[in-house]
């Protein structure tokens, strides 16, 4: 199989510039590949190219103001998604089998919801990320893009070391709620429907479930962001690249300095009990989700905006927020997710994403082969 590599993963004697010229003109080519590149090499696969990635990987919509927007295979009057954009556009017009991005607040599982791909976000730090440049190290993860369940399946096990071993049978289909009722109506139907054909499909009821009820307490699914992962990766991002930032004084991108601006007045002591809360969650989340245990809900509330109409406030809040909302339940409690590209709303693509315990990677692969055949 061939694949491509975001570019904020080292490639031997090629400049990473993780979505930055500054980046890349103010750092040395690697001389080793990251330790997933090698693995993948090293199972037969081939390397097509470096594919380029929003500016310091600190977006969700793919418009870069220094390479350009990737095209939206399925929908070209639209954005791709990102981080992991031009992962996702270099799979969906089929440059590559698959190709390996990252994702901390959503940078595999958005593209390849928007672009009509699979995509997965494996356990937190199951994948090696030696040569991945820094971002957010408690929430980013390295994730695999394909244009087949077969080829994510297969590259993700290379990159998992995934020898033979047991995993548990599938026994309970859950359907986060909260997260249903984020979307917008059309995907809202759309998902009903695909679940309803799944639990039938495979004899297992399908039991609604609210966040309030996985973490036993009286708060919104929006919490999960607004109040725990937001501040981490805040935090977290000060100290990875907002050092180089501020002692550098790079050119940066204007959509991207509007959110630095956010980070640089974030206050990391007053936000050190939404770190404490992100553990809570991640305990009472994985005590939920036991072994034989697969929760669904829409990968993005949204098909992808128009180009060029992120432009307003209410219309990024409005994006980000929602989105947020939704891929921050598995950052948070450290969750492989699977977006699968099941879903067509008004002729565009939406995944349906699916997901499981910490380090439950393995009975996940198994349980959505399962689950779709």
């Amino acid at each position: 199989m061939t694949f491509t590599v975001k570019d904020n993963i080292d490639l031997a004697g090629h400049r990473t510039s993780y979505g930055s010229p500054a980046w890349r003109d103010t750092h040395p080519a690697p001389v080793h590949n990251a330790v997933c590149v090698d693995q993948l090499l090293a199972a037969g696969a081939r390397c097509v190219g470096k594919v380029i990635a929003d500016e310091l990987t600190y977006s969700l919509d793919g418009e870069s103001q220094f390479f350009g927007t990737p095209r939206n295979a399925k929908a070209p009057e639209r954005i791709p998604g990102g981080s992991s954009s031009g992962s996702a556009a270099s799979v969906a017009n089929g440059l590559a089998d698959f190709s390996i991005g990252t994702d901390s607040g959503g940078s595999t599982r958005v593209p390849a919801s928007l672009c009509g791909i699979w995509g997965m976000r494996p356990s937190l730090h199951r994948v090696s990320e030696a040569g991945v440049l820094p971002f957010m190290p408690s929430v980013s993860t390295v994730g695999v893009l394909a244009a087949r369940f077969e080829q994510l399946d297969a590259a993700a096990r290379v990159m998992l070391r995934s020898g033979p071993r047991t995993v548990a049978p599938h026994r309970r289909l859950l359907l986060l709620a909260d997260a249903l009722e984020v979307a917008d109506k059309a995907v809202q139907g759309q998902v009903c429907a695909a679940l309803q054909r799944i639990s039938r499909g495979i004899g297992i009821s399908l039991e609604i479930i609210r966040f309030s009820q996985i973490v036993a307490e009286d708060v919104p699914l929006s919490d999960c962001n607004v109040k725990a992962l937001r501040d981490l990766q805040s935090a977290e991002f000060q100290s990875t690249v907002g050092n180089w930032i501020e002692t550098t004084r790079p050119e940066l991108g204007s959509t991207f300095s509007m959110a630095y601006g956010n980070v640089r007045r974030f206050d990391r002591i007053a936000a050190l009990d939404s770190l404490v809360r992100c553990e809570r969650f991640f305990e009472r989340i994985n005590a939920l989700l036991a072994p034989g245990t697969v929760i669904c809900f829409p990968t993005t509330p949204v098909i992808a905006p128009v180009k060029g109409t992120l432009t307003t406030l209410d219309a990024v809040l409005d994006f980000y927020d929602r989105t947020m909302t939704i891929t921050a339940f598995s950052g948070v409690a450290r969750l492989p997710e699977i977006s699968a590209p099941l879903l067509t709303v008004d002729g565009c693509p939406v995944g349906l994403s699916f997901a499981a315990g910490h380090y439950q990677d393995e009975f996940l692969l198994a349980a959505v082969r399962g689950m779709l055949g």
